[in-house]
């Protein structure tokens, strides 16, 4: 690998660090506009993280070193999350590390951690939301890998850069497969990042939320940390989603590498700009489930991979 592939693969982490704010921003933004309210600062996120970081951090009596280290391996696992998702571009150092079910187990790894450091202190609250969390994280998994195993299929690979450089480059083509997929990774999106209608981050109904109920002991830096770590997580898995179904104007290896760094940018921000407003409106569209009915949205995620890998299977012979 050149320096100039390195140096671009330090720009696509910067640029999911500074632009996954800004992406959660957007889309309370068009949730607003949706909902006819008056739409809050799209820098409302940054300037709340800043708010937090200079703030003194207050931590529980009873907390242990579990909970204080908890926010920066979430972060950290977000961090390589988003090293390792071809954002920007297929060819690059961490290409050889982005194994698509190791990318699961990292993911499940910052959410096993969130779940510890909720129930470490023994609140109710942060025990329930760890339980729910839990919970989801269980009945999403299996649909999201079988999502990623059917676009290995197509593609011959299990890393998502080989992935998303086969679907970009080979000649256009639809599968049908894939459209069952993109319905069950939707679904997976809205349950793993906490949105409606599994849950309401703008809220804070203590029966009903889970990704905050975790967060109720977390204050200052640390909480910062894990906000942007769920800013991070959001914006990982529309990378993902980009990278499976929407895998043009990454640069590839068949293009120059300053030349579609330069392409590949804009046409990042667009697909954010393009996800975002879909997410919104998914969000406005539906309504909070009840909690007894999230598993049911979910098994219908896994049915609908499944539906879609069989129907790819049924098409190959």
């Amino acid at each position: 690998m050149s320096g100039l592939s390195w140096l671009i693969q330090v720009i696509e982490v910067l640029v999911a660090l500074l632009a996954a704010p800004h992406f959660a921003g957007w889309i309370a933004q068009c949730r607003a506009v949706l909902q006819n309210r008056t739409p809050p600062s799209i820098w409302v996120p940054y300037r709340n993280i800043r708010k937090l970081l200079i703030k003194e951090a207050v931590l529980a009596e009873h907390a242990s070193p579990l909970f204080r280290i908890a926010p920066y391996i979430v972060f950290g696992t977000m961090i390589c999350a988003a090293a390792i998702v071809p954002s920007m571009g297929t060819n690059l150092p961490f290409s050889n590390a982005a194994d698509a079910i190791a990318l699961v187990g990292l993911l499940a790894t910052a959410r096993v951690f969130m779940a510890l450091a909720a129930m470490d202190v023994g609140t109710a609250f942060g025990t329930l939301g760890a339980r729910r969390e839990m919970m989801v994280g269980f009945l999403a998994e299996p649909a999201l890998l079988i999502v990623i195993f059917l676009a290995s299929l197509i593609s011959q690979s299990t890393a998502l850069p080989t992935i998303a450089d086969r679907l970009a480059t080979e000649s256009f083509a639809l599968y049908p497969s894939l459209a069952f997929t993109a319905v069950a990774f939707a679904l997976v999106l809205l349950a793993e990042n906490a949105r409606l209608p599994v849950d309401n981050p703008a809220t804070h109904l203590e029966l009903t939320m889970i990704h905050e109920a975790m967060l109720l002991e977390y204050s200052a830096r640390h909480l910062a940390l894990m906000e942007w770590s769920a800013a991070l997580k959001l914006f990982n898995y529309a990378c993902i989603g980009m990278a499976l179904f929407v895998p043009w104007g990454a640069a590839t290896t068949a293009m120059p590498t300053v030349p579609a760094l330069l392409v590949s940018v804009p046409i990042l921000a667009l697909k954010l700009l393009a996800s975002g407003a879909v997410l919104a409106v998914a969000e406005t569209v539906f309504a909070k489930l009840r909690v007894f009915r999230v598993p049911e949205l979910l098994a219908t995620a896994f049915l609908l991979a499944v539906l879609g890998l069989l129907v790819h299977l049924l098409l190959q012979g």
